[in-house]
């Protein structure tokens, strides 16, 4: 059986690594520096947050599925984290208050995106790296519009995005609250990758997606509930709330 860490090249090559250098860096990096020209009161954390947990995505979950391994699309996550974390942090927008947390939030949160990268190429081969940027672009454009008009998503459908666990991590990472605030989102990352892993583990076998969806849900609901933390250290802000 083709293992889950090795399948077959893209068709179009070209264009997937152009979509990698963009969704993983180019674009958040224009974003960052963006923000960096707003006044130090302007430059909220979570939008930052949120910035750099698209451009992990699109760098881990694109890369993955269009090299056909996990591990490269895990490298271009974790060095696409770290690029970004240091351009916001050069650019004066944070500190680095606890960095344990935030290289937690980014080891579960690569895993994950190269997971996900990694069954699409493994399901669709070729095509897999065009699933792949659509997630992507669903995912940070619902994370946009969460942060630009407030309330006018749901909070049970954000609970639902990996793009936005990993936001709520990277936020707590950087707002000094450490990883006890995002003990969920962490292990929604941790859990989702395990199963999707699984999933492109087995496949052609089409049973084991039951249980991946089962603790997508599962896991997303902890997420939204947050059962056990105390209500005065919330661990997934609304973005909104950060303007």
């Amino acid at each position: 059986m083709t293992s889950a860490f090795s399948i077959q090249s893209p068709h179009r090559p070209f264009l997937a690594w152009t979509s990698v250098a963009l969704a993983g860096l180019a674009v958040p990096a224009l974003l960052l520096l963006a923000m960096a020209g707003a006044p130090a009161e302007g430059r909220p954390i979570a939008p930052m947050g949120a910035i750099l947990a698209v451009g992990m995505m699109g760098a881990g979950m694109i890369g993955a599925a269009a090299a056909g391994r996990l591990l490269i699309g895990l490298a271009l996550a974790l060095v696409c984290g770290v690029g970004l974390a240091a351009l916001a942090s050069a650019s004066g927008q944070a500190g680095l208050p606890d960095p344990a947390s935030l290289g937690l939030a980014f080891l579960l949160a690569s895993i994950s995106f190269a997971a996900r990268g990694a069954l699409f190429a493994r399901s669709a081969q070729g095509r897999g790296w065009w699933i792949a940027v659509a997630v992507v672009g669903g995912e940070g454009a619902m994370l946009f519009v969460a942060w630009a008009q407030p309330g006018a998503l749901p909070d049970w459908l954000l609970a639902l995005l990996p793009a936005q666990w990993a936001s709520a991590a990277i936020h707590s990472a950087f707002s000094g609250a450490g990883a006890t605030p995002a003990v969920w989102e962490l292990a929604a990352l941790a859990g989702t990758a395990a199963a999707t892993l699984l999933v492109a583990r087995l496949w052609p076998r089409r049973w084991p997606y039951l249980i991946m969806f089962t603790a997508w849900l599962g896991l997303s609901a902890l997420v939204l509930h947050r059962p056990g933390l105390p209500d005065e250290a919330p661990a997934q802000p609304p973005l909104a709330a950060a303007r």
